[in-house]
């Protein structure tokens, strides 16, 4: 059957949207119509070649969507189930995985060089990283698959297979944020957006939001924060004058660049916690001297998917939306159709809005 789709032809290559030839699910697979999926940085991170993956590929890691079918031996969903795509399913077998770190499962993106579908004229596709949720429809690994928990829209719940993920875990696992406690989160895109509502649930005091652009100021302060710095060669400075003269106990780096890196370090208080979420390129390269190592002792930390389990913590999340405490919809600033993922990409380089959901 012929779905529509966003493919990647190749490293550096523009998007094309065209229809693609998704296989019925065999043993062990799942086949989900997509409700929404969200655009990240990593889709494009994986364009420009900053993340790799086989080419040929659907893009789209961050999704929700209806079980349509399901292949032999599949029990925990069935059709009509509403799911949650998890791109990173871990093995349960790896160093990583017997340590209980699966978030660092050593074969968690093996699926990404499986064939995934077919274009109309017979050329193999890849799901970029495992799901393939920029499409229509999709068929993925059944440990890809998560059960929706109740009360959570399905268009929403596309937010749970990565952004708020990611910031909750970032908060709660990575920097594990005490209550009362100072933070600020430098980017205000999808997953910064998560880290602060992630950071007023933990019950931080103080939250600090830095941005390049003014126009986050409101989403960000929807979001938790009680303070917003225009992001400059200042910022640590202005962040310890808000924190009496001793900078935050916890900075969350959701950008991936090393002036944003160093700038995050720069603004934690001696002691304090610096972990960084976004995805930097190899030449992004963060320098400190030994001394200001000893002298500071900060712990700087990398944040791998939130150093989450997502069946662990799919569940908290539904709860804290159930709640009222964690709002999915304040995380999207722009709902699309999947002709508008390429301007989505555009306005993601330009530092423009939070989340960008397609809506199928």
């Amino acid at each position: 059957m012929a779905v529509r789709a966003a493919v990647l032809p190749a490293i550096g290559s523009p998007l094309e949207i065209t229809e693609i030839e998704l296989p019925e699910p065999g043993p062990g697979q799942v086949r989900v119509r997509l409700a929404a999926a969200g655009v990240c940085h990593s889709d494009l991170s994986l364009t420009n070649g900053t993340m790799r993956v086989p080419v040929p590929a659907v893009l789209g890691h961050e999704g929700a969507g209806t079980v349509l079918a399901v292949g032999e031996g599949v029990t925990h969903v069935g059709p009509g189930d509403a799911v949650v795509l998890n791109w990173a399913p871990s093995c349960g077998s790896c160093h990583a995985c017997s340590l209980g770190e699966v978030w660092l499962c050593a074969n968690a993106l093996n699926g990404a060089a499986d064939i995934h579908a077919r274009t109309a004229d017979g050329t193999d596709l890849h799901p970029g990283l495992n799901v393939a949720a920029f499409a229509e429809e999709t068929v993925v690994a059944a440990s890809c698959v998560l059960p929706l928990p109740d009360g959570v829209p399905l268009t929403d719940a596309a937010l749970l297979g990565c952004a708020a993920l990611t910031g909750y875990g970032a908060v709660h696992h990575a920097a594990k944020v005490r209550p009362g406690e100072t933070v600020a989160v430098f980017g205000v895109g999808g997953v910064g957006l998560a880290t602060l509502q992630a950071a007023r649930i933990a019950g931080a005091s103080r939250i600090v939001a830095v941005d390049v652009t003014p126009q986050k100021e409101e989403l960000a302060r929807r979001a938790g924060a009680t303070d917003y710095v225009l992001a400059s060669e200042n910022t640590p400075r202005e962040i310890r004058a808000l924190t009496g003269r001793q900078g935050v106990d916890v900075s969350v780096e959701c950008v991936g660049r090393a002036a944003t890196i160093r700038a995050a370090w720069d603004s934690t208080r001696r002691g304090g916690r610096t972990t960084v979420v976004g995805i930097g390129g190899k030449d992004q390269q963060v320098t400190f001297n030994a001394l200001e190592i000893f002298h500071w002792g900060r712990t700087l930390t990398g944040c791998v998917y939130g150093n989450s389990d997502p069946a662990q913590d799919l569940p908290a999340l539904a709860g804290h939306v159930r709640a009222g405490r964690l709002d999915l919809t304040a995380l999207v600033t722009e709902r699309i159709a999947l002709d508008g993922i390429p301007a989505a990409f555009e306005n993601m380089l330009a530092g423009k809005g939070g989340r960008a959901l397609v809506v199928f």
